[in-house]
């Protein structure tokens, strides 16, 4: 009588490679472009106005963007994916803080929760998920 043996092909398709590697580069971009928008000193500015009441300085600001453009920008890579991560993780987490107990507006709090979640999706996808590995070659599978 012959055996029966099971086997599950979890290796990630190119497809599954490709969008991993989009929902990376989109929080990637996301990231540079709220990061940059930091750094825009016009005192009639948004950022500017946020910061104020939070009353913690405008090199608070400038710092909490170079700290988001720096996080981004450390997504790109393997070797930085996590490091990049806890650099943007860590300041939703402030954000979430500043809105929920500086600024009263716990409503606020949730965008940032959302993109937390984001984050660490992303991060969950490059260090455990398809573009930890490398796609398997359908024609030797198939053999």
């Amino acid at each position: 009588m012959q055996e029966l043996k099971l086997a599950v092909d979890d290796s990630p398709t190119a497809v599954s490679v490709v969008l991993a590697w989009l929902a990376r580069l989109a929080v990637v971009a996301a990231f540079v472009l709220i990061g940059a928008t930091k750094f825009n000193s016009d005192p009639r500015g948004e950022w500017y106005r946020v910061f104020e009441r939070i009353g913690w300085g405008q090199w608070f600001r400038d710092f909490t963007g170079v700290v988001q453009v720096t996080g981004a920008l450390l997504m790109l890579t393997p070797w930085t994916l996590t490091a990049g991560a806890c650099l943007l993780g860590c300041t939703m987490v402030g954000a979430m803080v500043t809105d929920i107990f500086v600024m009263h507006a716990a409503g606020f709090a949730l965008l940032p929760a959302i993109l937390l979640g984001v984050i660490a999706a992303t991060w969950f996808a490059g260090t455990y998920g398809t573009t930890s590995r490398t796609p398997k070659d359908r024609s030797s599978a198939d053999r």
